[in-house]
């Protein structure tokens, strides 16, 4: 009887232990998933901190951006527009005087009519500047062709391209697309003196990408870390509200090639 006892307690010890050893256990897997859910949303509050701080960087160089704008379109109505007024204004008090001799009143319209055909011109420029008619009217492949032209018709540099581009960007895309590559080539004239520029812009597996590629004195990637330097943060941020990737290749001596992959908006 005593053995049977012995035995039914050791049982009911086992299966007390096996029971505290199961709780223990799954105890320890609840605190470890908990551990590692603690782990994940850090991680992924981390993520969001970054990608937010990124956003509002992206937002201040927008900002810096259309700043810098509004201050050279106000100076180059000033100095284009204002001053010529001026001088028209003068001359034509002058008239109204009825004082000046017919030769005088001949200078004077002569001058009259100069200031405003320049003030005209001056005026175009502004506006081409601020939205290409050849962009709105045409579209991206036209005006890119034009921009190419413009800077080949210098004798500075030689311009090639290969351009099979569809519709797949909104016109406001289209001009961010636009302002990127005239950047691109006031740097390579301005800080990398190329003389051969090539560009390439092809639509293929889904992916819309444009190479720049230019023949400069190029820049180490400590120079491409400096984006004031270079002016690359004004071209990151428009790349950045494309949802684009920006790949950068350069050397010193050796030119730059500039990489840029844009997600056609139809595949989202």
């Amino acid at each position: 009887m005593e053995t049977i006892q012995f035995k039914t307690n050791e049982v009911l010890n086992i299966l007390f232990i096996s029971i505290v050893s199961v709780i223990l256990m799954c105890l320890v897997l609840y605190l470890f998933f908990q551990f590692a859910r603690k782990k994940i949303v850090e991680k992924e509050l981390e993520k969001a901190a970054i990608k937010l701080d990124e956003q509002k960087k992206i937002l201040q160089a927008t900002i810096a951006t259309q700043e810098r704008e509004r201050k050279r379109i106000a100076q180059e109505l000033h100095d284009a527009i204002s001053a010529k007024l001026n001088v028209v204004s003068l001359h034509v008090n002058m008239l109204l005087g009825g004082n000046l001799t017919t030769k005088e009143q001949q200078n004077a319209l002569g001058s009259v009519l100069g200031v405003t055909t320049n003030v005209l011109e001056s005026s175009r420029k502004i506006a081409h500047d601020l939205l290409p008619p050849i962009l709105d009217n045409f579209g991206l492949v036209e005006a890119l062709k034009e921009l190419l032209a413009e800077f080949g018709a210098t004798k500075k540099v030689v311009t090639q391209y290969n351009i099979n581009y569809l519709t797949s960007l909104t016109k406001a895309e289209e001009l961010h697309l636009f302002r990127v590559v005239q950047e691109l080539l006031n740097n390579s004239i301005r800080h990398g003196k190329a003389t051969i520029i090539r560009l390439e812009l092809h639509d293929a597996d889904r992916i819309m990408q444009l190479v720049y590629k230019d023949n400069g004195k190029g820049f180490s990637e400590k120079q491409a870390l400096n984006e004031s330097g270079l002016g690359l943060k004004n071209i990151k941020s428009r790349i950045a509200i494309l949802n684009g990737e920006l790949q950068i290749k350069s050397n010193l001596n050796e030119g730059a090639t500039f990489t840029i992959n844009i997600k056609h908006n139809s595949y989202e």
